[in-house]
């Protein structure tokens, strides 16, 4: 078993090694420095997430020098530092946190800024740096995230083998539906969400007969009833170790509360169909858009594409959306270590809906689907 030095090590050497990339990735994009604030790059990155608080905390990546994190002083004792990986600045609340980063900012004219950082401190480090040209961070950390590593994969595949436990409870009848409402269903995922090692839960959305038409319903006091369709997707991020990032889950499955109409079962056994053609298709080279065409192919043999309402799927990782989007109008094409959703479904409006999601991965063998829950409609009478 690695002892504490040896997995701090071996921590410090996987952030090194990311920041390699992002330098490597700045110098090839021209920027000089990377603000990070709020959001998921920074934990990615170094292994620190911000609060969102009205208090500034950045980490000021210069392209050739150690990284500085500045941090409200009564914050520091958050962090765990890495000493070679950065420093660590701690400001007092009498003091100026947009100047501090702003003397920190290296003389060249290209600075990034995370995407999630608030509107405040964007516009004030602007006043702060004149004559210097914004990019967006996703323009240097974008496409590093979105390939998984070795590491990040088999984290994503515990977050993944969990929120299938909570799925075959779902399909076998454990977790008690008719007579209940949406809300307390949604609230007994999250429970077992956590209790599968997340962290928190990012969703848990139920949704009951027609409301299975609304890709996002959220789950109010709607009573299930026997004889239909429960719509259910939750995922949360996983609680990792020693200030690493955590991963994100994300699943879908329905259920249906009695023997459904041969027109459910029909239309369900077409979306498991294109579900299944997409999940092949999701292959490195193939572009993006293209994968998402197949679903709609297979939707299509049925008229349902026209109940099609949104995108294939979205990248996972840190974040639970993020790139890839697997969308008409991407025709960038996967590499190995894209991680992301497939999930079709059909939503006709004050009748019904489905939809089936896994989680899978590009790899030079092909696609890895990270989800093994049974896709099929399950039946329960509870």
């Amino acid at each position: 078993m690695p002892t504490g030095s040896t997995r701090a090590g071996t921590l410090i050497a996987m952030f090194e090694a990311r920041l390699e990339r992002v330098r490597n990735a700045m110098k090839q994009g021209g920027v000089d420095t990377l603000l990070l604030s709020v959001g998921p790059d920074m934990p990615w990155l170094i292994g620190y997430q911000a609060m969102p608080l009205e208090r500034l905390t950045m980490l000021v990546v210069p392209i050739d020098a150690t990284p500085t994190l500045v941090i409200p002083s009564f914050e520091v004792p958050r962090v765990v530092e890495r000493p070679g990986v950065f420093d660590v600045d701690g400001w007092g609340e009498t003091e100026d946190p947009v100047a501090r980063v702003a003397n920190l900012v290296d003389a060249g004219a290209t600075v990034a800024i995370g995407d999630h950082t608030w509107t405040r401190f964007t516009i004030d480090l602007q006043h702060a740096l004149p004559g210097r040209s914004w990019e967006r961070a996703a323009s240097v950390v974008g496409d590093l995230r979105a390939v998984k590593d070795d590491a990040e994969i088999e984290a994503l595949q515990r977050a993944a083998s969990g929120v299938d436990r909570i799925a075959a409870a779902l399909q076998g009848g454990e977790i008690p539906l008719i007579g209940k409402t949406e809300a307390e269903v949604s609230a007994e995922l999250g429970r077992r969400i956590v209790a599968e090692g997340h962290a928190k839960v990012n969703f848990a959305i139920v949704a009951a007969g027609e409301n299975a038409s609304s890709p996002h319903h959220h789950p109010g006091d709607r009573v299930i009833r026997a004889g239909e369709v429960v719509l259910c997707d939750f995922g949360g991020t996983t609680a990792e170790p020693d200030g690493q990032p955590g991963y994100c889950s994300d699943i879908t499955r329905c259920v249906y509360t009695g023997e459904p109409p041969a027109e459910f079962s029909e239309a369900y056994d077409v979306l498991q169909a294109a579900q299944a053609a997409a999940r092949a298709a999701a292959t490195p080279g193939t572009p993006a858009e293209d994968v998402d065409r197949v679903a709609r192919d297979g939707m299509a043999e049925a008229d349902l594409d026209q109940w099609f309402l949104h995108r294939l799927g979205h990248g996972i990782g840190v974040e639970a959306h993020e790139e890839p989007y697997l969308v008409d109008g991407n025709s960038e094409p996967l590499v190995a270590g894209n991680a992301f959703s497939i999930e079709p479904g059909f939503y006709i409006a004050d009748k019904w809906g489905a939809r089936l999601e896994d989680i899978v991965v590009a790899t030079p063998d092909g696609s890895r689907s990270l989800n093994q829950a049974s896709r099929d409609l399950a039946i329960v009478e509870a």
